[in-house]
């Protein structure tokens, strides 16, 4: 590996990371080298390769996992774009159950909910932040995840949260694959918190808006 010049530091870096996992220096299943390691050798930031590697997660070519490292699960991205666009019918399919569940979970969360039940949303929400920050995909779909089964949790319905848990891996999955990490992390996406808000109000008909703009968001992103 080559170190990169000091003109557009991040795409270079971006540019030889990928070159690395397209020719095979770091297969598919491999661990990469520590934050620290990559950027003595191409002779740049920790935040420039930081950015680098948040890019390459989302183009599906990496995936970090928190206390563990960034591992290569992919070498081609025109393989990871037709996973993707296979994956989106039944991304959409999600959505649209979602959008039944969700609008009941949060109504009857807001009127129902207990302190525990809060504390346990605010942590979900601490985790999946702090996911973000570290660029850890899985860490922040698995808070996200968390999350929205604690509203469910909250509605005191078992029937509702039952559901709710039958689906969590295909809703995991959908988080991994929108943009929902990139927005907490670059953009000023405060809609979690604005429903989390919204329920401890005891405010029903704005965490119903909120639980509903969320997924709307979320197929704009597919």
């Amino acid at each position: 590996m080559r170190t990169v010049g000091r003109i557009s530091l991040v795409d270079a870096a971006i540019a030889e990371l990928r070159q690395e996992i397209a020719n095979g220096t770091w297969p598919v299943g491999s661990k990469i080298p520590s934050e620290s390691q990559l950027a003595t050798t191409l002779g740049v930031s920790r935040l420039s390769v930081r950015e680098a590697v948040r890019v390459l997660v989302h183009a599906g070519l990496l995936t970090t996992r928190q206390g563990d490292g960034t591992y290569v699960t992919a070498s081609d991205e025109s393989q990871v774009a037709l996973r993707r666009h296979l994956s989106r019918a039944a991304a959409m399919d999600i959505i649209d159950v979602r959008r039944g569940l969700d609008l009941v979970a949060a109504r009857l969360a807001a009127g129902k909910r207990t302190d525990d039940d809060l504390d346990r949303m605010r942590q979900a929400l601490s985790r999946r932040a702090a996911a973000g920050r570290a660029v850890d995909l899985d860490g922040f779909a698995d808070a996200d995840v968390d999350f929205h089964l604690a509203v469910a949790q909250a509605a005191h319905n078992p029937v509702l949260a039952d559901l709710y848990r039958s689906m969590s891996d295909a809703l995991r999955d959908s988080v991994r694959h929108d943009h929902c990490m990139e927005r907490a992390v670059l953009g000023p996406d405060t809609s979690h918190d604005d429903l989390l808000a919204a329920i401890e109000a005891e405010d029903a008909a704005t965490a119903v808006s909120v639980a509903l703009s969320i997924l709307d968001q979320q197929e704009q992103d597919l």
